[in-house]
């Protein structure tokens, strides 16, 4: 539990916020009162991504999920809204911790303890199996401790049991990890892949280590497609169980009925005394009200202040809590996004200057990548829309620049490291560039590392240059053109930690940290590029609030490098080229 921020509202519907409870790919979770008394968790999607169909779509899936499965094992839905932003829906809060934070800070369950966790969660999947439900993303995050047993959270996903296929070029559903091997390897999702992920969800339990390793995406899904589990030190028949859920063919996996008779367990989850200290001693404080959040440093001073909204309940009358009042819903990420043969931009070659010593006494390597002008990477109709000011041809002299453009747009266009190994080697990659617009010269842009400029990843900062090409041989300085660069890290960073989210990685989709506009003709009459160092140059401006750009140790991978063309506000800007780089 967290305080709120500045940017936080002090209400979302009727319901006053007291404190955060979490954050994810898809928004925010806030512990709020109702105008009555009674505590509940909203989930509220970020302002950014409410233009996604895909993402409304799952939202909107989760709120009808949770209305159709109502039993002992789920929170209660109390209200939602759906109609326009903010997007929000509101549950009961459960008073626990999740699966994941018990193991951490705890460590591994016993096996009696994990005999009855096994069984409990057994029992909670064919209740959900029975609504014509099936999970889709069960693992440690999205299992709640109550003090009654355990609560299976987040739907987002879920889908009915006779909807299996995958539903989107690309997209696998589930964690990596926990997803079946026919998930990954044909996205087909019935009843048996929550079977595979209850199996690998117990051995998280009851060994505390990830149960097929840890490391790259690519990595877990291959140990889940081909290796074994990690059942290590397990109890020999608990171990077999969980084997056997786990089996890489769903047909050999134990129905949920069976599941459980093979746990044999005599008493319930709630009467386990290892259980009882779990949520007994893993559950914090929670404000009763606004003053208690304020006095607990939960609520700036004065934050909370406006009365609540009236407001009518959006989804009707709430049923009768299963639980006691609390629940904490994790947040998966959305669905990717399927983009139409994207127009790309024209590839042309990378220019890799390697300077050797003898040739010209030093030894430093920069990639330069050279983008045409005029008909590439036109426009794709509604994907990036064209600032007013930066895609006018108006004769009529430029309006000076904004001090920075705002963080305001879904950005789909990616930066990846070759798969040949000899381009790879030496930092070469291509960039989707999805919605660009035509610079009016051709655009020459630079990227290496600051401390070593013949490496070929960049390991602390990274410099970036840019220019138009031949720009000098005008006769006259051409009118000011104002660049801004965008450079984004490959997932979606937590802007409270300033690393990718710990319960969800997932790619980023927004437009990262950027550059205060510059004229790309400031070096016009000796034709010399204009450098910018990140992260010093940059920060990320939302809704006028800035925060400082991250370093690039904190997300390893393929850093996307986008140039916007500025128009005369902070809002009025379209792409015009792309590049990236590598980090290790």
């Amino acid at each position: 539990m967290d305080a709120l921020k500045g940017r936080d509202p002090a209400h979302i519907g009727p319901y006053t916020l007291l404190a955060r409870l979490g954050a994810g790919g898809m928004g925010q979770v806030y512990l709020g009162r109702s105008p009555g008394g009674r505590l509940v968790a909203i989930k509220v999607i970020r302002d950014e991504i409410t233009d996604h169909p895909e993402a409304l779509a799952r939202f909107r899936r989760e709120v009808e999920t949770a209305r159709a499965v109502r039993s002992a094992f789920t929170a209660n839905l109390i209200d939602a809204s759906l109609e326009a932003a903010p997007y929000w829906l509101a549950t009961e809060y459960v008073s626990g911790p999740t699966l994941a934070k018990a193991v951490q800070g705890q460590g591994a369950f016993p096996a009696g303890s994990g005999r009855r966790l096994f069984a409990a969660l057994a029992e909670a999947l064919a209740v959900v199996h029975s609504h014509g439900v099936t999970h889709r993303d069960l693992k440690p995050q999205n299992v709640i401790l109550s003090p009654q047993g355990p609560l299976l959270i987040d739907f987002g996903i879920a889908r009915g049991v006779a909807d299996t296929a995958l539903t989107q070029t690309g997209f696998t559903p589930g964690t990596p990890g926990y997803s079946a091997p026919e998930v990954m390897t044909g996205g087909q999702v019935g009843s048996a892949a929550d079977v595979f992920a209850l199996g690998a969800t117990i051995a998280y339990a009851v060994t505390g280590r990830p149960p097929y390793g840890s490391g790259p995406t690519h990595a877990v899904s291959y140990r889940v497609v081909h290796e074994d589990i990690d059942v290590a030190g397990v109890e020999p028949e608990l171990a077999a169980l969980i084997e056997e859920c786990v089996a890489k063919e769903p047909d050999r996996r134990p129905p949920l009925e069976t599941v459980i008779a093979r746990c044999a367990v005599s008493s319930g989850l709630a009467e386990d005394p290892y259980y009882g200290r779990l949520t007994g001693s893993e559950v914090p404080t929670v404000p009763r009200d606004l003053a208690e959040a304020v006095a607990a440093g939960l609520v700036p001073a004065g934050h909370g202040a406006p009365a609540a909204p009236a407001y009518a309940p959006a989804v009707g009358p709430a049923a009768s809590p299963t639980v006691g009042p609390g629940y904490v819903p994790t947040l998966a990420p959305s669905a990717p996004t399927v983009v139409p043969e994207r127009a790309r931009s024209r590839r042309t070659p990378w220019i890799v200057a390697l300077a050797v010593a003898v040739v010209v006494g030093t030894g430093s390597a920069v990639a330069l990548r050279v983008l045409d002008g005029g008909n590439e990477g036109q426009r794709a109709d509604g994907v990036s829309p064209s600032a007013s000011g930066a895609g006018s041809s108006a004769k009529s002299k430029p309006k000076p620049p904004p001090a920075y453009i705002e963080n305001n747009r879904v950005s789909r266009d990616y930066w990846t490291l070759s798969d040949d190994p000899d381009e790879a080697a030496y930092g070469v990659g291509e960039c989707a560039l999805v919605g660009a617009g035509s610079p009016p010269m051709e655009l020459q842009t630079s990227v290496g590392d600051v401390d070593d400029p013949a490496a070929a990843f960049v390991t602390r900062q990274a410099r970036i240059g840019f220019r138009f090409k031949y720009a000098e041989n005008k006769p006259k300085k051409p009118e000011p053109y104002y660049v801004s660069v965008g450079v984004k890290p490959p997932h979606e960073i937590d802007p409270d930690t300033g690393k990718p989210y710990a319960d969800i990685v997932m790619e980023n989709k927004n437009m990262g940290y950027t550059s205060k506009p510059v004229d790309i003709y400031t070096h016009w009459k000796d034709g010399g590029f204009i450098e910018l160092t990140y992260p010093d140059d940059f920060q990320s401006h939302f809704q006028g609030t800035a925060e400082p750009a991250i370093p690039v140790a904190n997300d390893p991978g393929d850093w996307t490098v986008v140039l916007y063309h500025v128009g005369s506000s902070p809002t009025d800007y379209e792409s015009i080229g792309c590049t990236g780089f590598h980090v290790e």
